[in-house]
């Protein structure tokens, strides 16, 4: 590394504390950007010293971003090549071997495993990249062949989709950088397998955060009659009906995704006990209600209501909504499961707005269990976004 590496300043006022002491992001307000700054190309790296010159750390720049650096490593001389991202991956793939008996789990968590705006999904001998940083995207083969080089998967496929891209000014693309993806590949998990769509499923084409939560619900699930909406490939009925449930219900707007989640039955053997329904999830709520149906166990996992702070307000009444539409329909002492993945509604705003949708219903309420994302998520301890999936388990009575 010369001393010729570009070098971005903190303003005056900007307190460098929480960044030694690990926080991730510097924002545009928070960063001197003159015009040399603001004429890095997005990607590049540079040297980030507080007001006084004093180096704080090697970072990735995205003047186009809010988001303008991202701590890549505490070493402003840091070198970021193959070993650099080697051991990266290799330090994320301890983790997850301890974790996990078979190779099938999130390998990187973008932040919280040292790689910001970088998530890896391994899914046996093929990983899905997905990279939401600038920095990531102009070096997504070196990735690559740093998570080849690490675990020994043949096959990488590179999923530029989603939201956290285009506020990157990342356009969308999916391709299949190292071997061949030859249909969707079966994930065991849970007792269950699932059917991952690795090109044209969302996200990386399975949520593993959920998890733990899936297997927590399975416990209830024995003997129980279930609806799961939102499901995507099966998600809790599949895992339900593995723990012993006498039926399920999956709701999704997706026909691709229920016919995955159909596939999935059929390889797990339980197809003769798995039903599937395609429609909006508030008016199929609303629908079984008024055909009087029942359940004994309710899971409603939806996609982020409240993706942003901007989107709060909506997103809460939303999750309201979905609670006492599906309050409505549990059996009395049966059980209802609420999840969010909005980081905007934090545990106490999203556990308010779903008792108040549980008690417009006119439920009573014992909230029996909240749920995280699983270990193979770590939470970065200064990025509240890192924990953002939160599921209330609650047992309803009147």
């Amino acid at each position: 590394m010369t001393d010729a590496q570009p070098v971005i300043r903190l303003k005056p006022k900007t307190d460098p504390r929480p960044l030694r002491r690990g926080a991730p992001w510097v924002f545009a307000d928070e960063l001197v950007l003159d015009r040399r700054t603001r004429a890095l190309a997005p990607g590049s790296l540079a040297r980030l010293e507080d007001a006084e010159r004093q180096p704080l750390g090697r970072v990735a720049v995205n003047p186009a971003s809010k988001i303008v650096a991202r701590m890549l490593d505490r070493d402003p001389a840091a070198e970021i090549g193959p070993a650099w991202f080697e051991g990266r991956i290799a330090r994320a793939l301890a983790l997850r071997a301890r974790l996990y008996e078979t190779p099938f789990y999130r390998l990187v968590h973008a932040e919280a495993d040292g790689l910001p705006g970088v998530v890896i999904d391994r899914f046996g001998d093929t990983a899905v990249l997905q990279p939401n940083a600038a920095w990531a995207d102009a070096r997504s083969g070196e990735i690559a062949a740093a998570v080849r080089a690490a675990t020994g998967v043949s096959t990488v496929v590179l999923n530029g989709t989603g939201r956290a891209r285009a506020l990157e000014g990342l356009d969308e693309v999916t391709e299949v950088i190292a071997g061949a993806v030859d249909g969707p590949v079966p994930v065991p998990m849970n007792g269950a397998t699932y059917m991952a769509d690795l090109t044209g499923g969302q996200k990386t084409g399975l949520f593993y955060d959920q998890r733990p939560n899936h297997a927590f619900a399975a416990r209830l699930a024995r003997g129980a009659r279930m609806l799961d909406v939102f499901t995507h490939v099966g998600g809790f009925a599949l895992a339900g009906l593995a723990g012993g449930a006498a039926q399920a219900l999956a709701v999704d707007s997706s026909a691709p995704a229920l016919d995955l989640a159909r596939q999935g039955a059929a390889a797990t053997g339980l197809a003769d006990r798995f039903e599937t329904r395609q429609g909006d999830a508030f008016g199929t709520l609303a629908a079984l209600g008024q055909e009087g149906a029942a359940f004994d166990l309710v899971v409603c996992d939806p996609p982020a209501f409240a993706p942003g702070k901007q989107a709060l307000g909506q997103g809460l009444r939303a999750y309201e909504r979905i609670a006492l539409l599906a309050a409505r329909l549990v059996t009395p002492g049966g059980y209802l499961v609420l999840c969010s993945c909005s980081h905007a509604a934090d545990l106490a705003k999203f556990r308010a707005a779903s008792l108040r949708g549980i008690g417009r219903a006119g439920r009573q309420a014992q909230l029996l269990h909240t749920g995280f994302a699983g270990p193979d998520h770590p939470q970065h301890p200064a990025l509240a976004e890192s924990g953002y999936l939160k599921a209330l388990f609650f047992r309803l009575d009147g």
